[in-house]
């Protein structure tokens, strides 16, 4: 919430600076902050499994382990351009959810096995924030397109929790590391006021005994009400993928979140 209220005070801030009838071209915009929400649709399939060698449950989180599959979350977003054709992109992203349930089935989640009928309190979730570095191989007034090279910090836990007269069971799993990825970026001025922007980025890793993947794709209509405010509708996506077969700390999981998007742009 103080991450919200500091970023809408900021975006309130670059607003009242804004110029009523100088309307720059959004490819030549210095510098841009984004601020929104996300109404995401989350799919999450996991498999934790034990210290010994024992293969783990799959798990898929939304049925068997009660969290809501759909959930409004932050948007935040942040560009400087150094030069014509430099920019840098900073975005945050996270997703966080608790859920309960009645265990249905016995679940091996790493040295714990959750029994039929343990009310299960668990939480999941994922945080990324990325430094992104742009080259504009096409630009012009009408359009801008670049490629991406970005560094992902990503971390993901997960947490299973039951506590009766007779079971108490706390049991939590983290990972974390950073993600090099690559794409491009792209916007494309439809009129004055209208202007659509897009990006993709992707990039799969392993390393040991470790491998993984981290992709994203957004998609935006933008608005300008005023020169420097514009007003986004738009289509979010992102796939995180992790795989370990390191011994005691083996299993996977594999999120996917998507969903429209709403957001206010100051731009200069």
């Amino acid at each position: 919430m103080r991450k919200m209220s500091l970023a809408g005070l900021t975006l309130a801030f670059f607003a009242t600076l804004a110029h009523a009838e100088n309307y720059l071209s959004p490819t030549d915009e210095r510098l841009r902050l984004s601020l929104g929400v996300l109404y995401t649709s989350n799919q999450t399939n996991m498999q934790i499994d034990s210290s010994g060698g024992v293969a783990g449950t799959p798990i898929n989180a939304e049925n068997q382990f009660g969290l809501d599959k759909s959930d409004f979350e932050p948007k935040f977003q942040a560009m400087v351009r150094v030069e014509e054709r430099h920019r840098l992109r900073f975005d945050f992203f996270e997703l966080n959810r608790n859920g309960s349930t009645t265990i249905t089935q016995p679940i091996i989640f790493r040295d714990v096995v959750l029994q039929p009928g343990d009310p299960l309190n668990s939480n999941l979730s994922i945080s990324t924030l990325s430094l992104t570095y742009e080259y504009s191989f096409l630009h012009s007034e009408k359009y801008e397109v670049a490629a991406t090279l970005g560094v992902t910090e990503t971390d993901i836990s997960a947490r299973a929790r039951v506590a009766t007269q007779t079971r108490h069971i706390d049991q939590s799993e983290d990972q974390a590391g950073p993600f090099a990825t690559a794409g491009l970026d792209a916007t494309y001025v439809l009129s004055k006021r209208f202007y659509l922007d897009g990006r993709a980025e992707y990039m799969h890793l392993s390393i040991n005994e470790l491998s993984g993947s981290l992709g994203y794709g957004e998609l935006d209509v933008l608005y300008r009400l005023r020169p420097n405010i514009a007003f986004a509708l738009g289509y979010n996506y992102v796939r995180a993928n992790l795989e370990s077969t390191q011994i005691k700390q083996s299993g996977y999981f594999d999120l996917t979140s998507k969903g429209p998007e709403f957001f206010v742009r100051v731009a200069f």
